[in-house]
């Protein structure tokens, strides 16, 4: 029996956010897609997650705001948690800039409506050579359409709710693996900061770009740090 890796997406982001990975991994692990509830409270997220998980402990991967989310489950029910693995994004605060952008952003589509995200956006979020991939581009902004205005309101209001979980991550003492690109615009690099060798159960990998969609742009390099963490 293949032993599973339950997956957590980011930011309005479905099952497709894995289409490019899963061919690298489905031969030796069953990745189980979990979909991020509709709720702004970090308890009942975690709660109903937790009814998704069958297994006695779990391995378990968070992408980007999944990150968080995955963080939050883990320092909350230790005992269940196998092994971490955070992908381009972290156990960090929201700063008020921050959530002042998004309440804006939240503002405007009361008046304008969801639109979605554009075509310049989703780029910033890729290295520059596929800047001009629309068949990735346009993957993307599929996510966005499909899962809709009432999922991005939801999601946004439950970023804005974060708290710091750096501490509670350094005080666990399972295997934690965190991999993200040196120059993602989205990642907070202070927060990584946190973590130094002295924690010898979280590990830090980085690879030289701006992807933060590494799953979609990067799938045999993620695959490759998977593969080595589900050996940790």
């Amino acid at each position: 029996m293949k032993e599973k890796i339950y997956l957590i997406p980011g930011l309005m982001c479905d099952d497709r956010l894995w289409e490019r990975l899963t061919p690298y991994l489905e031969d030796d692990y069953e990745l189980v897609h979990l979909e991020i509830p509709r709720t702004s409270n970090f308890d009942e997220i975690i709660d109903i997650l937790d009814k998704e998980f069958k297994e006695e402990k779990i391995n378990l991967f968070g992408f980007s705001f999944g990150a968080y989310i995955s963080s939050y489950y883990t320092i909350n029910h230790p005992n269940r948690v196998k092994r971490l693995f955070l992908n381009a994004g972290t156990p960090s605060v929201m700063t008020p800039k921050e959530i002042e952008k998004r309440n804006n952003m939240l503002e405007m589509m009361n008046s304008f409506g969801f639109q979605g995200i554009s075509s310049k956006k989703v780029a910033s979020l890729l290295e520059d050579p596929n800047h001009n991939d629309e068949n990735l581009i346009n993957l993307i902004k599929h996510m966005y359409v499909d899962l809709g205005e009432e999922v991005y309101v939801a999601q946004i209001r439950t970023i804005n709710n974060r708290i710091p979980l750096e501490q509670d991550l350094i005080n666990l003492d399972i295997p934690i693996k965190m991999f993200y690109s040196t120059n993602d615009r989205l990642l907070n690099y202070k927060s990584l900061d946190n973590f130094t060798k002295e924690h010898k159960h979280i590990t830090k990998i980085s690879r030289v770009g701006t992807s933060h969609m590494i799953p979609l742009e990067m799938p045999k390099l993620l695959s490759d740090e998977i593969n080595s963490w589900m050996k940790s």
